[in-house]
């Protein structure tokens, strides 16, 4: 190929030209056109069904509340089970939901009770469908264009919030509060045709047996601890969410008290946060040239603190969405910072998990700030709530300023494939464990300072893939001579941590081999939980009366 047709394959529209993409990129901002429909007919609803600022905010709190409870466990089914299969089926159930609750709404039936709870329920299909979404993208197109569509993807969203609210106040004010909600169940359709008509292609297959539930969440867990740049990631996805949640839980409450509104007043200021976060896409790339990660996430604090300020002191339409377009700049800056420093800092065996650990650190904080600022709001005020949610966003952005974002950058955590199989006597059963590995070292006693920073970084390597015990003893007898030993669960877990050794793991560990002494090699060892009934062959049976 030459330059150009390279540059042109590589461009931001590339993804659009495999079609399996294109079609489920459009269905699914067709669905999102609808579940923005949905949430603003649900906020307007509850200012009329409960006026209460701790109602209002409880909305958005059931909205998010079912991601933080259930995104780990979605993550694990994502990488255990079929992900079109199982997108089908939460869809499918989504879909009788909105359509339940769009009946009771047409009834006149719905209480504030019964919103919440219909609304807890859509969040739930939310927390099982996105982990499974976003781990299907790199089946949809070539690895060379997985950045482009992951941006793709961000601007689907942004297009179906700059429409959607818009969109629903105007049919609110037109034909009726449940219109939105029979729309917001046909787009559902939508997303099940696609679904239905995609063939993904057939699955890579392994020697070893699928992992069970409970284990996957746990190698999840235990990844994204020992990972410094997820748990930097997360600390300013907490540090943003939680201040910035107070912008979203009161909006209604702005639009209807504060400016006197109706819904078409609430739906254009959402509609132009969707604005504000199409234009702040279209700049980022130019933005992240000239600034780090860390900068735009401060800057993006900065502005949504301005934007709270001045919901808060200017009582005007047109400041309103002014801010409102300044937030959806903010918005999507900072989103899409901590997103790419989390997908950044994942391999493809744990991505899911790992970034549904994100995401539930990302609704859980913005559960507990939207119930934090309603119940505020209720007791002090709507402005007040927003100067305090503003200065707590600047205090803690500088709190938590340390926790550097894209450590992991230049990372490469591909497997490796470096780590031999370990020789076994016998057949070893799967599930026999623990697994204790010992590895001997032999090192110049003064390397041992080096040495010992070294193996820092080698332990954190260990327990991303799954050592739950880790030390490193030096022979009293021999100075130099070192035991690193870790503990894993199982055996096949200890194969799985063979098989997913990436490049990455392959350099912090030569990083330690470095020391050892000329014409030495690492001695390592691979030892069993002993089992009092184990059948032993005859020929190693010993004869009676010998010490074993």
């Amino acid at each position: 190929m030459t330059t150009d047709e390279t540059t042109a394959s590589h461009s931001a529209w590339s993804p659009f030209k495999h079609l399996a993409f294109a079609v489920l990129w459009t269905a699914t901002v067709i669905s999102n056109i609808g579940t923005w429909m949905h949430d603003v007919a649900s906020g307007w609803l509850m200012t009329s069904l409960s006026p209460s600022p701790l109602m209002v905010a409880l909305v958005q709190a059931a909205t998010s509340a079912p991601v933080f409870l259930f995104a780990l466990a979605a993550g694990a089914l994502a990488d255990l089970l079929s992900k079109r299969k199982l997108l089908i089926a939460v869809t499918i159930l989504m879909f009788c939901n909105t359509l339940v609750l769009a009946g009771l709404v047409l009834a006149d039936r719905v209480t504030p009770s019964a919103l919440l709870v219909f609304t807890f329920l859509n969040g739930t299909g939310a927390a099982f469908v996105a982990p499974a979404w976003q781990a299907i993208v790199p089946q949809l197109i070539p690895r060379s264009d997985l950045q482009s569509a992951i941006a793709l993807n961000g601007v689907g969203i942004n297009i179906s919030r700059a429409i959607g609210p818009a969109l629903a106040g105007a049919i609110i004010a037109a034909v009726g509060i449940a219109w939105p909600y029979l729309m917001n169940a046909l787009s559902f359709l939508a997303v099940i045709a696609a679904l239905l008509w995609w063939k993904p292609p057939t699955a890579p297959t392994s020697d070893l047996p699928a992992e069970r539930f409970l284990s996957a969440m746990r190698a999840g867990l235990r990844y994204v601890h020992a990972s410094g740049a997820m748990r930097a990631t997360l600390v300013r996805a907490v540090a943003f969410f939680l201040f910035v949640s107070a912008f979203w839980a009161l909006l209604p409450l702005v639009a209807r008290q504060e400016l006197k509104g109706g819904p078409q007043l609430y739906g254009f200021i959402l509609g132009a946060v969707g604005v504000g976060a199409v234009a702040g896409a279209l700049f980022l790339p130019k933005l992240a040239k000239k600034f780090s990660a860390d900068q735009l996430v401060w800057m993006g604090t900065l502005g949504t603190a301005l934007v709270l300020v001045v919901l808060a002191l200017v009582k005007r339409t047109d400041a309103a969405i002014g801010a409102s377009l300044l937030a959806g700049v903010c918005w999507i800056t900072v989103l899409s910072r901590l997103n790419i420093s989390a997908q950044l800092a994942l391999p493809d065996w744990v991505r899911a998990r790992g970034l549904s650990i994100f995401i539930t650190v990302f609704f859980g904080a913005m559960t507990i700030g939207s119930i934090l600022w309603g119940q505020t709001a209720s007791k002090i005020g709507i402005p007040l709530t927003q100067l305090i949610a503003a200065g707590g966003a600047i205090i803690a952005a500088l709190l938590s300023w340390r926790f550097k974002l894209l450590q992991d950058e230049k990372f490469n955590h591909s497997p490796s494939g470096y780590w031999p199989q370990p020789v076994v006597a016998d057949e070893v059963a799967l599930d026999r464990g623990p697994v204790m590995v010992t590895v001997e070292y032999r090192i110049a006693p003064e390397h041992t300072a080096a040495f010992m920073d070294a193996m820092h970084n080698l332990k954190a390597s260990r327990e991303r893939h799954g050592a739950y015990a880790w030390g490193l003893f030096e022979d009293v007898t021999e100075p130099g001579k070192m035991l690193e030993y870790f503990i894993e669960e199982s055996w096949v877990a200890h194969l799985r941590h063979h098989q997913r050794a990436s490049v990455l793991d392959s350099q912090i560990q030569q990083n330690a081999l470095q020391f050892l002494q000329p014409n030495t090699e690492p001695v390592v060892t691979h030892m069993l939980a002993p089992e009092r009934n184990r059948q032993v062959p005859s020929s190693e049976t010993p004869e009676p009366g010998t010490l074993q």
